[in-house]
């Protein structure tokens, strides 16, 4: 199911709101053509619950998404020449400081039911995480183990799932490896389902020849949840809550860090804020967060061996890989080839556009930019389904999650395949040769 009906929640608030809608850029209609629906009478109007705000600006280029994310603005939307995120109204203030007055703004309202409503009951809450990581461990004793890289600040365990042949939990092993990562955005729950699937689709597969023979040969993690208190506060209260960040308390009933801005490399730089309340707070100090903290440990307990990691987040169809601080690319020439190299053939098996980070605009201290610039780690940003806000964005319904994961397969097993060289993706730029099987069904 299509959330339209948040998309005209969040974009059309006021009589302007064709300035929000979509144009052209998408499907060939002008923004006075669109007209979305309002959404359903029996929603719960939850208006004034929340101080943030829709805020739609004019922004063309690179440069100037940059500044707007620099007012402390997290940008969400990227369409024409505007872009549409979510801030406040000292943001509001700090815009028309630099001349970039907005063109709409509307509340920010909190429209949807509590927990997953009975339409999205296919997503995993924390607790059905666990029991699912378990099962699928459990079906596979001799391949799957689960372990905990750390703790939230809500004491919460951070869970991975290991793929292994030869080696359990945190047994050392000398096979490539891989890591794959999601929900650092709390929001985001369909991050959490494709990693989740990733662990249940190989581990269901792992008679079957073309599987079992990469599964021999390497050492793979998943981490379906980073950020497991910013999912369960997301899902509470009667409605959605649109929360992005962890749960630390910031004083002056600011809530969370964007774990996502709080990584070390390049830390405090564009596009991370110092203000508590923007969803993009990078936090007090590089890595102040046990969640951070914790994928840092996992990470560097393993630096040797894991040569590819792959983050998940929503939404835009894009892949993206380091620079995300920085408009350069990477000095590494040849490093950089065999990144646009996978980045260009995971685009065309998913249909999604391939780019450097800050194509879009300035990021700093994110998950890819420190995998990479300290550990050498190939790392990508995949911003899954849906492309726009107006088809779904953060809440695209469980309809979304089958053909995100059949979509991303491929890619997956790619990356798996590459994770004992990633250089020879520019060499051969072979894609693999696996024809996987789509999957059907609910959880």
């Amino acid at each position: 199911m299509q959330r339209v009906w948040l998309a005209a929640a969040l974009a059309l608030c006021s009589p302007s709101a064709a300035l929000a809608a979509p144009d052209g850029y998408f499907d060939g209609r002008s923004a006075a053509e669109v007209e979305l629906p309002r959404p359903p009478a029996t929603a719960p109007a939850a208006a004034g619950l929340d101080s943030r705000l829709w805020i739609v600006v004019r922004a063309p280029t690179k440069q100037a998404r940059t500044a707007v994310a620099d007012t402390g603005i997290s940008i969400e939307q990227v369409y024409g020449d505007r872009v549409g995120g979510i801030g406040t109204r000292a943001m509001i203030d700090r815009l028309k400081e630099q001349g970039l007055a907005p063109i709409h703004v509307s509340e920010l309202d909190r429209l949807l039911p509590a927990d997953f409503p009975p339409e999205d009951q296919a997503y995993h809450n924390y607790q059905e995480l666990r029991k699912e990581l378990e099962a699928i461990a459990a079906r596979a004793p001799g391949l799957a183990s689960i372990f905990v890289i750390g703790h939230s600040h809500q004491n919460r365990e951070i869970l991975a799932l290991r793929l292994n042949t030869d080696a359990a939990g945190r047994q050392k092993s000398g096979k490539p490896a891989i890591a794959f990562m999601g929900t650092h955005h709390a929001r985001e729950h369909l991050s959490t389902e494709v990693p989740l699937m990733l662990a249940a689709y190989l581990v269901d597969k792992r008679n079957e020849p073309e599987i079992s023979a990469l599964l021999s040969r390497r050492d793979i993690f998943i981490l379906p949840m980073i950020n497991p208190d910013g999912v369960e506060h997301d899902i509470s209260g009667g409605f959605y809550r649109m929360h992005r960040k962890n749960m630390r308390e910031n004083g002056r009933g600011s809530i969370g860090v964007d774990l996502n801005r709080n990584y070390g490399f390049h830390w405090g730089e564009g596009g991370a804020s110092d203000r508590p309340d923007s969803d993009i707070y990078r936090g007090p100090a590089p890595f102040s967060e046990p969640e951070t903290q914790a994928v840092k440990s996992f990470v560097e307990e393993r630096k040797d061996t894991i040569k590819i990691l792959l983050s998940y987040h929503t939404f835009s169809e894009l892949i993206l890989y380091p620079w995300g601080h920085s408009y350069d690319p990477i000095p590494d020439a040849e490093a950089l080839a065999a990144y646009r190299a996978m980045a260009g053939t995971m685009g065309r098996m998913t249909g999604y556009t391939p780019q450097q980070s800050s194509e879009l605009y300035i990021a700093s201290g994110d998950t890819t930019d420190w995998a990479w610039g300290a550990h050498r780690i190939f790392s990508f940003t995949f911003e899954l389904t849906p492309k726009t806000m107006w088809d779904g964005g953060f809440y695209p319904g469980a309809d979304a999650i089958n053909t995100t994961f059949n979509n991303n397969i491929r890619p997956a097993l790619y990356l798996i395949e590459l994770a004992d060289d990633p250089y020879r993706a520019a060499r051969t730029l072979s894609q693999t040769q696996l024809k996987p099987t789509p999957v059907s069904g609910g959880r």
